[in-house]
């Protein structure tokens, strides 16, 4: 059976403190308190900026030896530079950070958006940037890419991903095909670990609640889907690892999320 590690999008959260935390828990024990909940966490915050070494530090202080720290490349990088205009030296700057975490550092995600016209006219000319970068990361860690372009995931974009033994992100949003719609075209699996979002639609949610104390969609037929497809990963031996991580935004209750799906796994 393959290792499972999955955990949240962030440690805390609006909401949280009462259905999730103890009530009256403060913001300096966050992070220790979900560390005796999950094994791993997604650092959504390094998305924005790179941190300090002093909060990487924090970070380590305040979990367990095993606990794993999956993050967000900066979007400094994927988004404002698109690996271009010394992005190779932003990672290098980012990656020199996170290595405080020591073995306690996971896969780094590096998560585009949406591109337009006026960014790539192709597939082809994204490509044409994206393999070069890979070829170049440095060795010793574990890199994941997703991209939300939905024409774009295809066999030329998986095999460029196994080429340079990248993963592919699955996700779950509104707008990109999910693995059961695709899995008949495409193999999933570009490594021997897979790493798994599940996002939602943060537009449709938002206009809802903001406040992520309770589910407010069920997923359940979705979350299952994502079991069925994910053990027949592992059945095939096609994986050896899973990291997957919830969002508030997919269900409004990411903790919850975990435990559904890890019901659902368990049946």
């Amino acid at each position: 059976m393959a290792d499972i590690l999955i955990g949240t999008s962030a440690f805390t959260a609006e909401g949280w403190v009462g259905s999730f935390c103890p009530a009256g828990m403060q913001p300096r024990d966050f992070l220790s308190y979900y560390a005796t909940q999950f094994q791993t966490v997604e650092s959504d915050n390094t998305f924005y900026r790179t941190p300090a070494i002093s909060t990487v530090e924090g970070w380590n202080l305040k979990t367990p030896p095993e606990f794993i720290f999956a993050a967000k490349i900066p979007q400094v990088i994927t988004h404002e530079k698109v690996l271009g205009e010394d992005a190779e030296g932003d990672l290098k700057h980012f990656l020199k950070t996170m290595d405080v975490l020591g073995h306690k550092l996971g896969p780094l995600l590096f998560q585009f958006g949406y591109f337009n016209k006026s960014a790539f006219k192709s597939q082809a000319e994204f490509l044409a940037r994206l393999k070069p970068f890979l070829k170049k990361l440095p060795k010793g860690y574990q890199f994941a890419v997703e991209i939300r372009n939905k024409n774009w995931i295809d066999q030329k974009y998986v095999d460029v991903l196994r080429e340079k033994n990248v993963a592919m992100a699955l996700i779950d949003q509104s707008w990109v095909p999910r693995p059961w719609e695709i899995k008949q075209k495409l193999e999933l699996a570009t490594t021997d670990w897979t790493y798994v979002r599940w996002l939602g639609d943060r537009k449709g949610i938002e206009a809802e609640t903001k406040t992520w104390d309770k589910v407010i969609v069920d997923r359940k037929s979705d979350l299952n889907n994502w079991v069925d497809v994910l053990k027949q990963m592992v059945n095939q031996k096609k994986i050896l690892k899973m990291f997957a991580f919830a969002n508030n935004h997919y269900a409004g209750h990411g903790p919850a999320t975990v435990k559904l799906f890890m019901d659902l796994w368990s049946k």
